[in-house]
């Protein structure tokens, strides 16, 4: 759990500092142009991050009884696709920058991407000296320079049967408070499994059952001290709920069982930066921007899962893979009695 939290932690802060790389300059073109850099090149990783957090909700149909219980460390993983690791960048859209290699449209690293060779564009700004000014900058690129090919998330999860084939279930991601980054993440969810209301419910080889969850996650990274920018209190935080509605189907026998079912996920990532920033060329110090820009993603996609368990007394370990917008695999270790 401690090296899978750690993972999740260097996620964030490549996340994090890749995407305040030269901020000052995307600054002085404008708070609008560096907004909507920013909106493209995060997407993808908060996206996959959705994803990754709605895994290993389950790993049965077959509803616990009136004071069955199970305890599980849980340990996921949304896998980066090509088509994610990048966007095409359209400098029409944009007031103040322009390709350096010259060129209006270019495919460019996201946060989950890696720009090999280097992007560079051309910032322009006005100088209320000099008047017109340019410089020059290279994009930032994303995970993929650390060699980072996923995006990690773990649990602490719990279940506790009730009775008629109810569920409930709680999971929670111990607080991680470092000096620059806080991490939070907890979720509740309901299962109801159909097949307990029949009343050959025994002699079914079979249990079906449906689940609805919900996630959240909270993140803080200080910037005052990486960015390179003078002002106070800079931060970047991100928010982000998650809903997960499932359909499950299991098998019903002593050892090994499998499951799998249908499922949809509705979620929405907003980050916020914040703080003040005095963009400076050296020798003019512009207007300080307080709070500049909040962008946010939102997904909503259809997800199937396929998984396995082994029970072994009061051990269980198993493993699932899903098929979504971001394909992920997840591995649980699991204690209960029921």
């Amino acid at each position: 759990m401690k090296k899978i939290s750690l993972l999740m932690l260097l996620c964030f802060i490549t996340l994090t500092t890749k995407a305040q790389n030269d901020i000052d300059a995307l600054l002085a073109a404008g708070v609008e142009d560096a907004e909507r850099f920013a909106n493209d090149y995060l997407m993808p990783g908060t996206n996959g991050l959705m994803h990754s957090m709605n895994s290993n909700w389950f790993n049965t149909a077959d509803a616990k009884p009136l004071g069955g219980f199970e305890i599980s460390i849980v340990a996921n993983a949304a896998l980066t696709s090509d088509e994610n690791k990048s966007f095409l960048m359209n400098t029409a859209e944009y007031n103040n920058i322009q390709f350096v290699q010259g060129g209006q449209s270019q495919n460019v690293a996201s946060v989950l991407g890696d720009n090999d060779p280097d992007v560079v564009i051309e910032v322009t700004y006005d100088d209320p000296i000099f008047g017109e000014q340019t410089e020059e900058i290279t994009l930032p690129t994303g995970l993929a320079s650390e060699n980072i090919s996923m995006i990690p998330t773990a649990f602490i999860q719990g279940a506790l049967g009730l009775s008629k084939g109810i569920e409930v279930k709680a999971r929670f991601v111990p607080n991680i408070n470092t000096e620059d980054v806080e991490l939070s993440m907890y979720g509740a969810g309901l299962q109801v499994e159909f097949t307990k209301w029949l009343p050959a419910d025994k002699l079914l080889p079979v249990a079906i059952s449906g689940l609805v969850a919900y996630t959240h996650l909270d993140a803080k990274y200080d910037l005052t001290d990486s960015s390179g920018i003078q002002g106070e209190d800079q931060r970047l935080e991100t928010d982000t709920n998650t809903l997960l509605l499932q359909l499950i189907v299991s098998s019903k026998l002593p050892v090994i069982n499998f499951y799998g079912g249908l499922g949809y996920i509705k979620g929405k990532s907003e980050s916020d930066l914040l703080g003040t920033y005095i963009v400076s060329d050296g020798l003019i110090t512009a207007d300080p921007i307080v709070d500049p820009f909040s962008v946010s993603s939102e997904v909503s996609a259809v997800r199937g899962t396929i998984g396995t368990k082994l029970k072994l007394g009061f051990f269980r370990l198993n493993a699932e893979y899903h098929l979504s917008d971001f394909n992920a695999f997840s591995v649980g270790i699991n204690f209960g009695f029921r």
